[in-house]
């Protein structure tokens, strides 16, 4: 029975541990680092990992060509760095389940650039995901009672949703000639450069290593230490999701995947709720269900212009 599910099953603990990410992230902002800081130790540690494994194991994959290094520097720069620095900004600021369904419009960006920019057909069913999707936002930000939520924060959630969206696009492209884990490899490498260039590292506050952390919400008589939390994140919050995704993409198709993607802000509102008590009023909770259903609808016709446009190709 497991080994018949065991596609799911990586999806789903793929999509649970980049959900509880949230929470330890939240964790170690509130009291330790700053939102670029955190981006700059993850992606350093991720990439040191990630490259001593394929530079011993499979040394060709991390080889790039003149024309794929543009876009393998944009990939880290947007994909990567941009996408976690502004997602750490929005959930420091806002709760974890509204920032990343904010995050998860990132469909909807693309089919839009895929429209107007790129001029290619997109399914009717764009304009009603557009719609619901961003009559869920206007819930859930209720802004007729003079924006409810934190300004920088909301305005950092869709910085981070158009860096997502770029995160796919680029990706996809790189996708055609290099393999998931060297375009991750590369995108953790460029990132890491970028943020030591801006951060050195001599001016890293390494006291956050030893600083003892309140857990808050139900378990803020509890500490842990800085170097215990950010060792997770690392770990189990970047590199163990992202081999648990890919796992579960070799086996199932993109229509499966992308479902179980969808299941991430909602288990990352469920861990808020439960460990922070961060909750929604009744209308901020209908709101999260019309955003999913837009992007769930978006996703569905990004999947059906893909195969007119594979088809198109095809004749």
């Amino acid at each position: 029975m497991l080994t018949k599910f065991r596609g799911e099953i990586y999806l789903f603990f793929g999509a649970f541990l980049f959900a509880f990410n949230g929470i330890i992230s939240k964790i170690v902002l509130i009291d330790g680092l700053s939102a670029w800081r955190l981006t700059q130790v993850r992606c350093g540690g991720a990439f040191l990992i990630l490259f001593a494994i394929y530079f011993t194991f499979r040394r060709h994959e991390l080889k790039a060509t003149r024309a794929e290094l543009p876009w393998l520097i944009a990939f880290g720069a947007v994909g990567v760095t941009f996408v976690q620095a502004f997602y750490f900004v929005a959930i420091e600021r806002m709760y974890v389940g509204v920032a990343l369904l904010i995050e998860f419009t990132a469909p909807i960006w693309i089919l839009l650039f895929l429209r107007f920019v790129m001029k290619k057909h997109v399914p009717a069913g764009l304009w009603y995901a557009i719609l619901l999707a961003f009559s869920g936002l206007l819930m859930i930000t209720q802004i007729w009672n003079g924006l409810t939520l934190d300004q920088i924060g909301l305005i950092a959630a869709f910085i981070d949703a158009f860096a997502l969206a770029g995160y796919f696009l680029i990706g996809d492209r790189l996708g055609k000639t290099k393999s998931s884990a060297a375009i991750t490899t590369w995108g953790f490498g460029v990132a890491s450069g970028m943020l030591l260039f801006i951060l050195p590292i001599w001016n890293f506050p390494t006291e956050v290593f030893s600083k003892e952390m309140e857990l808050l919400g139900r378990f803020s008589d509890h500490t842990l230490p800085g170097w215990a939390l950010i060792l997770w994140i690392v770990v189990m919050g970047t590199i163990a999701p992202y081999i648990l995704v890919v796992s579960g993409l070799k086996i199932l198709s993109a229509s499966t995947a992308s479902v179980f993607g969808m299941i991430e802000p909602v288990m990352a509102g469920m861990f808020a709720w439960w460990w922070l008590s961060e909750s929604l009023n009744g209308i901020q909770l209908i709101g999260c269900v019309v955003v999913i259903a837009g992007i769930s609808i978006a996703d569905r016709a990004r999947q059906k212009a893909e195969e007119i446009g594979r088809a198109s190709c095809r004749e």
